[in-house]
C-alpha cells in the first residue's frame, strides 16, 4: 500500500483566532484549542484510524502543535522536526494581513512573501522534505503544525507551486488526509472538522 500522510492543524490560540500571522512567536493553546486536541484525538483513536498502530509520528517543536499532538494522544510516539515548523513571517509576525494590507495593498503571501523572514523557496522546500520523508517507507506518517506549512505541504504532494497553498485554507484543529488515486498523489479528504462539532 502507498504510504499517506495525515495532517493534524494545530488547536485555536489567539493568534489565530484574531487572524494574526504566527510564525516562530511560541503562542500557546487557547482552552478551545486544547478541546479541539482533545476531539481530534478521540477521532483518531477510534474507526476508521483505530490509533493508527504502525505510523510514524512527528511534530513541530512549536509549544501550540506539540501539546495539540500531546493532548490528541500522540506525545509519547512523536519525535520532534523543525522542518515542520511554520513559516517564518519575519517582519510580518504577529500582523493580520488586514494590517499588511494597509502597508502593501494587492499583497499576498504566496506571492510576494515577506520581508526579513523565509522565502517562498525555502519554505517550498521544506515542504518538498516532508514529502520526501512521508513517501519514504511502506506506513503511513501522522504531522502535527501549522497553516501555512501544511498547505505548502499539500501543494507540493500534489506536484504543484506554492502558490496552489492559497487555494487550500485549513482550520485549527482540522484533519487532513493526502494519499493517491490511479497511480497520482491525490487529496483524500482537506480540513475535516466534524470532530469539533
Amino acid at each position: 500500500m502507498a504510504p499517506r500522510i495525515l495532517l493534524a492543524r494545530h488547536g485555536q490560540t489567539e493568534w489565530s483566532l484574531s487572524g494574526k500571522h504566527t510564525g516562530r512567536t511560541d503562542i500557546p493553546l487557547l482552552d478551545e484549542g486544547r478541546r479541539g486536541a482533545k476531539l481530534l484525538g478521540e477521532r483518531l483513536h477510534r474507526a476508521p484510524y483505530d490509533g493508527l498502530p504502525g505510523v510514524e509520528v512527528r511534530t513541530s517543536p512549536l509549544a501550540r502543535a506539540r501539546e495539540t499532538c500531546e493532548i490528541a494522544g500522540f506525545g509519547e510516539r512523536a519525535r520532534p522536526w523543525d522542518t515542520l515548523m511554520e513559516f517564518d513571517y519575519g517582519d510580518y509576525d504577529g500582523m493580520t494581513p488586514a494590517d499588511i494590507q494597509a502597508m502593501r495593498p494587492g499583497w499576498l503571501i504566496w506571492r510576494d512573501g515577506v520581508p526579513g523572514g523565509e522565502t517562498l523557496a525555502q519554505v517550498s522546500a521544506r515542504a518538498d522534505e516532508v514529502v520526501e520523508w512521508a513517501r519514504s517507507g511502506d506506513r503511513d506518517v501522522l504531522v502535527f503544525a501549522h497553516g501555512h506549512i501544511l498547505r505548502v505541504i499539500g501543494a507540493r504532494w500534489l506536484g504543484l507551486d506554492i502558490g496552489f497553498a492559497a487555494r487550500i485554507r485549513l482550520n485549527p484543529t482540522s484533519l487532513s488526509v493526502l494519499g493517491w488515486a490511479y497511480g497520482e498523489p491525490a487529496i483524500e479528504s482537506w480540513n475535516e472538522t466534524g470532530h469539533l462539532a
